[in-house]
């Protein structure tokens, strides 16, 4: 289903869900009106960047029929603990004056409370399950805004306010539902929204990747392998923080399939190898632009040519002849 919602910074763009089961159930990958890759860098500032436009999708899907909801929540703009989805499904987030705070990250230390009195009555009846591939907590040093704001366009200054705003949203969270987020792992993913759909949609938060390999029957496809190569687009510490390489070498591990893993970027190159990756390697190949990596042909073509030079040397030591 395509739709107008709004984007990270309030701008109409159309986004797309899918619909499943008969129309029963929705799949939603937030990125689609909150993600990154919708703002240049020059737009790039979580203390302003909202989830509005994600709320605008669930509620045109509970509109629609929807009852059940998977959601992804990779890849986000965002810092703003879910306030901006939970806008647009009715919740109301309210200032010590008794104002309605603004969209964003800045506002989060300012909420003394939250209206549920206008909130559309199908949320109730729904039932949310989040797919997460990170296992951080909401706020503090491991928490969303220290280890994911940065990439968000956020200095140290900014930092510091988006974490205290989660901090004290989660005591409200705890004083209003007794619920503490720092406590649910993946709270803090896509900038605390993990925490905003468990505390206040009751949703479930699963780790991506176990929902993706049970889909595919990856375990049946592992017997008999001899090796497994994965990736994402940035190798370092996070890597093994739940994400989809690391549910991969998870598995792998079990069966004693080794896994080499390859991304865009490699850092924290000995953490990745204590974590159990036989190697890693960065497939982009000399200085070059963020963008430009970013291309899709670009992209394409540097996988292949580090993935080729990497059966090359198999094949070699498996006395292969070379082509």
């Amino acid at each position: 289903m395509k739709l107008s919602v709004s984007d990270p910074l309030m701008r109409p763009i159309e986004a797309a869900y899918g619909i499943l089961n008969h129309g029963n159930i929705a799949v939603i990958e937030m990125a689609a009106a909150s993600g990154l890759t919708l703002l240049q860098e020059k737009e790039q500032n979580p203390m302003f960047t909202t989830t509005y436009g994600t709320g605008e999708m669930i509620k045109d899907a509970l509109l629609k029929g929807c009852c059940e909801f998977l959601i992804g929540i990779g890849g986000s703009a965002t810092n703003d603990a879910g306030t901006g989805m939970l806008r647009a499904l009715g919740f109301k987030f309210i200032n010590s004056i008794g104002k309605e705070t603004k969209e964003g990250g800045q506002s989060l230390s300012l909420i003394s409370s939250v209206d549920d009195s206008s909130v559309l009555p199908l949320v109730k009846m729904a039932k949310f399950t989040v797919a997460c591939d990170v296992n951080n907590p909401f706020s503090g040093p491991n928490g969303a805004a220290y280890v994911y704001a940065p990439q968000k366009g956020a200095n140290l200054s900014m930092v510091k306010v988006l974490d205290k705003g989660l901090d004290l949203f989660n005591q409200l969270v705890l004083r209003q539902k007794q619920i503490d987020l720092n406590e649910i792992p993946g709270a803090g993913a896509a900038g605390g929204l993990g925490g905003g759909l468990h505390a206040f949609l009751n949703a479930s938060l699963k780790p991506g990747i176990e929902m993706v390999l049970d889909a595919v029957n990856f375990e049946a496809h592992l017997k008999g392998a001899d090796l497994v190569i994965t990736g994402e687009g940035k190798l370092d510490r996070q890597t093994c923080m739940g994400k989809t390489p690391a549910g991969i070498l998870k598995l792998a591990s079990i069966l004693h399939v080794p896994v080499i893993a390859i991304g865009g970027s490699v850092q924290d190159i000995e953490c990745l190898n204590d974590s159990g990756f036989v190697s890693v390697y960065a497939v982009t190949q000399g200085a070059v632009a963020l963008a430009e990596a970013m291309e899709k042909e670009n992209a394409i073509k540097n996988i292949r040519s580090t993935v080729s030079q990497l059966m090359r040397t198999i094949k070699c030591f498996n006395g292969v002849k070379k082509n």
